[in-house]
């Protein structure tokens, strides 16, 4: 219900029911890939391997383009993309190339990076206080490296909180775009 409210609808309106199967499945796979990063002793990070998001990210993106295609037209598709109508004509000079770019080359780009990004700097931030209080209690025993140890390990915690958090919106977003580019395929007006 909360793909369904919260993700699809207001992007897919009446085709909301039909892309449920997909946009649910995105949403828990990448769920899934990033609370891995956190279960002790699995703690494999799937997103924060760049290769994983990039793939997710290229099929939602050629599934972008070719309901697009199909739904508009092929030369419908890329005016509607590049060409915003009631704009004065000299605009579209500078307007065309921006747009062309933006759809065609940054939008799949960003989609995977934000995902792979976050995962990855959230990770890294928790193996760095992770091992601050690992050092700092079993390796370097001093009274004030134990203090510096101990908040190590608060940190971790808080931390791994933050980064659960974190997990749970990345997935959020990550289906939320791919449900606004399936929309914008299938809706030149969007």
């Amino acid at each position: 219900m909360f793909v369904r409210d919260q993700v699809a609808r207001p992007f897919l309106g009446k085709d909301t029911d039909r892309w449920m199967g997909l946009l649910v499945s995105v949403f828990f796979l990448v769920l899934v890939w990033n609370l891995m990063g956190v279960i002790p002793f699995l703690q494999f990070p799937v997103a924060s391997h760049i290769a994983f998001p990039f793939v997710l990210a290229l099929s939602i993106y050629v599934l972008k383009i070719y309901l697009g295609v199909k739904h508009q037209g092929g030369i419908g598709y890329f005016k509607n993309m590049m060409f915003p109508p009631g704009l004065p004509k000299p605009i579209y000079l500078l307007l065309a190339p921006i747009e062309f770019l933006s759809n065609m080359i940054i939008a799949p780009f960003t989609h995977a990076v934000r995902l792979f990004a976050n995962m990855f700097a959230g990770h890294m931030l928790l193996a760095f206080f992770s091992m601050v209080g690992f050092w700092f209690l079993f390796e370097k025993l001093t009274l004030p490296g134990s203090t510096i140890g101990v908040l190590g390990v608060v940190m971790t915690i808080i931390l791994t909180g933050f980064e659960m958090f974190i997990q749970f919106l990345q997935a959020f977003l990550f289906a939320m775009l791919a449900a606004m580019y399936i929309g914008g395929s299938l809706h030149a007006e969007h």
